[in-house]
């Protein structure tokens, strides 16, 4: 976190650009993150009280679908 308090992520150490630091595609990776998991997340619980399996998915989206999705399309 950077001190006026906007979330900063640094992925170092990747192959997919020259300078081998991702800023921008984690940083609005987690962003969407977030934005997604304030809406899956309660709609998730509700579905778990009625069938399990979906609930967990559905509470799973965020990290396992957007937030890799996002992250990888933005290279820099």
């Amino acid at each position: 976190m950077v001190g006026v308090g906007i979330p900063i992520c640094l992925q170092c150490g990747t192959a997919s650009n020259p300078c081998r630091c991702e800023v921008v595609g984690p940083t609005l990776g987690f962003l969407a993150f977030a934005a997604a998991a304030i809406v899956e997340w309660p709609v998730g619980a509700l579905v778990y009280c009625f069938t399990h399996m979906k609930g967990r998915r559905i509470k799973a989206h965020p990290a396992t679908v957007v937030y890799p999705s996002v992250t990888n399309a933005i290279p820099i």
